[in-house]
């Protein structure tokens, strides 16, 4: 392909009919797909399967050790090839993160229209990925890679944890605070970049929070009063609160108004720049969430708003909270905030807004 052929390429984003973790199966549907899945017999080293929609698989090896495992891919949310490498490979190993595991190797997964990009153009979206995986410490050991209709890549991520110290969805405790460790907005910022309204300076914010690693993680674990840990990606926080409510038995509380946002996005959603992933995902659990009496239709779509790469939430006891917060913002997590609580138990688990 001559310079002036690689010219003419496409950009990323039009060659995908949606982006990032917008291209979910929403929640409801897939619970449909995954339900004759829940009778497999289920061995007793398998610590971590999909009963609670956790972040990732985890199989006991020994007594201080236990394998984290995880993939996720997805079309490209923006269209510079390096910066889609980059953000599907920090979501990809964020799960790994999210169940207090240190990564130690990840695999590739790519598929690309080899008769539309140029080797140069997927070269630069498999060395976005890699740049990733040396900052997280980690090597791509292997993968596999396709020719597909859409550009697609991400990663199997695996690590490590002492079982002792794993965290899953389901632990929060009745009485938590729920901090939450990244801003909301990426895919209102990423509808805006696809119709060409998002500017240099908001792409910046998307591009910073979507590559910074929730490194947190593990550290966090370790805490003995933190109880649950999970991250806020395709399902929007109300999904992601919504799992571990349901998974703990225990109604959540949110504080709306506490709730951290991306500089710039409550005007671009204003402005109509909303992804179709949104109201998906309010149509699958939208039936699980009580809404505050003053929350807009524009709240209620930041709400189910899908992150790409989206932060940390965490489950801790209230004398936990300033260590928590504290190891975020040691490692640059500057916007991390309390933003509700678990309340008592229930029979029919639910997210209130408040």
């Amino acid at each position: 392909m001559t310079p002036s052929d690689q010219q003419q390429e496409p950009r990323l984003t039009s060659l995908a009919h949606g982006g990032g973790c917008g291209c979910k199966i929403a929640p409801g549907l897939l619970s449909g797909i995954l339900r004759d899945t829940r009778a497999m017999p289920i061995p007793e080293a398998l610590l971590v399967g999909i009963e609670t929609s956790d972040d990732a698989a985890v199989y006991l090896l020994n007594e201080t050790q236990a394998l984290v495992a995880t993939t996720d891919f997805f079309m490209p949310v923006v269209d510079d090839p390096h910066d889609f490498g980059r953000i599907a490979a920090t979501n990809a190993i964020s799960d790994v993160y999210a169940m207090g595991a240190t990564p130690i190797m990840a695999l590739a997964l790519v598929g690309m229209p080899i008769n539309v990009l140029s080797p140069e153009t997927i070269g630069r979206v498999l060395d976005g990925g890699a740049s990733i995986c040396r900052e997280a410490g980690i090597p791509i050991a292997g993968g596999h890679s396709i020719d597909s209709v859409e550009p697609i890549y991400g990663l199997v991520a695996m690590g490590l944890v002492d079982p002792a110290l794993l965290k899953k969805n389901s632990g929060a405790r009745p009485g938590d605070v729920l901090v939450l460790g990244k801003p909301l907005g990426v895919g209102v910022m990423s509808a805006a970049l696809k119709q060409g309204a998002l500017d240099p300076a908001g792409y910046a914010r998307m591009i910073d929070t979507t590559t910074r690693l929730n490194r947190p993680g593990p550290e966090l674990a370790r805490l003995e009063g933190v109880h649950a840990l999970t991250d806020v990606t395709g399902f929007g926080l109300g999904g992601h609160a919504l799992e571990m409510a349901r998974g703990s038995g225990s109604d959540l509380a949110l504080d709306w108004r506490a709730v951290p946002l991306l500089e710039g996005v409550r005007d671009l959603a204003e402005r109509g720049f909303v992804t179709g992933a949104s109201g998906r995902n309010w149509a699958s659990y939208g039936q699980g969430i009580a809404l505050s009496a003053d929350m807009s239709e524009l709240d209620r779509a930041l709400l189910s708003d899908p992150q790409t790469s989206g932060g940390l939430l965490v489950a801790c006891a209230p004398d936990a909270v300033d260590q928590v917060l504290g190891i975020f913002a040691a490692q640059g997590f500057a916007a991390a905030a309390p933003i509700g609580q678990i309340l008592d138990r229930s029979d029919t688990p639910r997210v209130i807004l408040r």
